[in-house]
């Protein structure tokens, strides 16, 4: 859905400086494999736009891949060798080496030397707060924003959001070059455990972006999260739970969950939680589908 979004900010870059070299730097990278592909699709839009400008040489890639710690940065540089592979029998023998480098640590703080990134690329990570509130105990039987949370938590998860949104626009605002680019159980330990997320509106978005002054919006859109995730149609299995749109999203939000729920309350009650998940929206889809 971001790709068109993304493919118009890397063509605006190159097409204005026309780089010997970009340094691109992917923020919340995971380490699954579709980590290098967003640094693939923009390597072919950059090489594109150098076969029509007539360029013969196309710069070089710095690519820097930043997620926590504990991320598993070790796969994603065993991929690299098929990476660059792939990327030289695309693109020929005009294409020019990848170089990655893994940055482990929060983007909420300082990551790279000033004025060093040209393009700075994060996709579905910026939803995730830096800490959790401190405030969770008032949050009861809930662990996370919901009807019956006070208005207490609603403004601490604001807060908290403009804080972190804040730090994290001051700190590309140093590490961007200047014109360049960047695309975002038991009851008491039910009662202490709080999700460090906040999906913030767009009226919200532009008004922190404003107020901190270091950036200008190109574009903003609001996209529909579509529950089915696969076209079932287009599925052979003789499994029926893979061709079940339900289970294919409670799988796709298992895999972000699990780590935070297995820290809090244990491994023990994982799949129970998640058969629970699917009837939860077994029942919100059918209510959505009539």
């Amino acid at each position: 859905m971001t790709k068109p979004i993304t493919e118009d900010a890397i063509t605006q870059l190159y097409s204005s400086t026309l780089p010997k070299s970009l340094v691109i730097a992917h923020l919340g990278c995971s380490s699954g494999p579709n980590t290098l592909f967003v640094v693939s699709e923009l390597i072919k839009v950059v090489d594109q736009l150098r076969r029509e400008s007539r360029h013969d040489q196309s710069p070089e890639y710095q690519v820097f891949l930043n997620d926590l710690p504990g991320n598993d940065f070790n796969t994603i540089f065993k991929s690299s060798p098929s990476f660059q592979k792939k990327m030289s029998n695309q693109l020929g023998a005009s294409a020019s080496p990848c170089f990655f480098t893994g940055v482990p640590g929060s983007f909420y703080d300082r990551l790279f030397p000033s004025k060093t990134l040209h393009f700075v690329h994060s996709s579905y990570s910026l939803q995730w707060l830096s800490m959790v509130l401190e405030q969770v105990e008032s949050n009861k039987a809930n662990i996370y924003i919901a009807k019956t949370s006070p208005p207490s938590i609603l403004r601490a998860y604001h807060a908290q959001f403009q804080r972190d949104l804040s730090m994290f626009l001051k700190c590309r605002a140093e590490e961007l070059v200047l014109g360049e680019r960047m695309g975002l159980i038991e009851e008491e330990k039910m009662d202490s455990s709080n999700i460090p997320q906040y999906t913030p509106s767009p009226s919200k978005v532009k008004f922190e972006v404003s107020k901190e002054g270091c950036f200008f919006i190109d574009y903003l859109e609001v996209f529909e999260v579509n529950w089915r995730v696969n076209n079932t149609s287009k599925i052979n299995s003789s499994d029926d739970q893979f061709c079940d749109g339900n289970y294919n999203v409670a799988k796709c939000m298992k895999v972000v969950a699990e780590p935070l729920l297995v820290s809090h309350f244990g491994d023990a009650i994982i799949e129970a939680v998640f058969r629970r998940y699917r009837k939860i929206l077994s029942n919100r889809i059918s209510k959505e589908n009539t």
